[in-house]
């Protein structure tokens, strides 16, 4: 099997993305949706983002956000790639001249294919779980049978992961990448070390 890379998600210090990175993080993101109880100032950001070592990729999470406060954003963090996890077209995802993935809210009975097909251009498509009125960090899990084996694009796997359960959904699902946050947590946007190591020795990365 390929290597699966990993992101823990939702990270507001400094410390917790430092602990992600030494545990063989691909990636940390930073939520920037203020309704979010992980959601992260540009100062917060930045400061958190001077800490990282090299090859680290920083991701910039965004719920319907307006292009001014994204250009904030954008202007005031070194962020690697756009995850928009709202209701954002293609064309608006390919607006900002910038690599970019895209997040889907998966629920019974949705043809991931055919949701997926106008992001073509995206370099991955994560896949969370849809719980009504919240756009993602549920801590639930979704059906991994509705993940087509030959989407297109990379497959980024979110929705109520932890180490308890993925490795079984890296074996089902042989995602590109998972995605956690509220598995590794102990309270939102406060990670646990323990939890970070744990996940990533069941990913395989540590």
């Amino acid at each position: 099997m390929s290597v699966v890379r990993s992101k823990i998600c939702g990270i507001t210090r400094i410390e917790d993305a430092l602990i992600a990175a030494e545990a063989g993080a691909d990636a940390i993101g930073l939520v920037f949706y203020a309704k979010s109880p992980r959601s992260v100032s540009i100062q917060q950001a930045r400061d958190i983002v001077a800490a990282l070592p090299a090859f680290v990729t920083t991701v910039g999470l965004f719920v319907s956000a307006s292009r001014e406060e994204l250009n904030d954003v954008l202007a005031g963090v070194a962020l690697d790639l756009l995850q928009f996890h709202g209701d954002e077209t293609p064309a608006e995802c390919e607006s900002y001249q910038r690599p970019y993935i895209k997040a889907l809210r998966v629920k019974p009975g949705d043809d991931i294919a055919q949701l997926a097909a106008p992001y073509a251009k995206a370099r991955g498509i994560l896949l969370d779980t849809y719980v009504p009125g919240v756009p993602g960090g549920t801590g639930a899990v979704f059906d991994w049978s509705l993940v087509p084996s030959d989407l297109p694009q990379p497959v980024i796997l979110a929705g109520g992961l932890s180490a308890g359960n993925v490795r079984a959904a890296i074996e089902q699902v042989r995602p590109y990448a998972v995605d956690v946050s509220g598995g590794v947590e102990v309270d939102k946007g406060i990670k646990d070390a323990a939890k970070i190591r744990a996940f990533m020795r069941a990913v395989g990365r540590s």
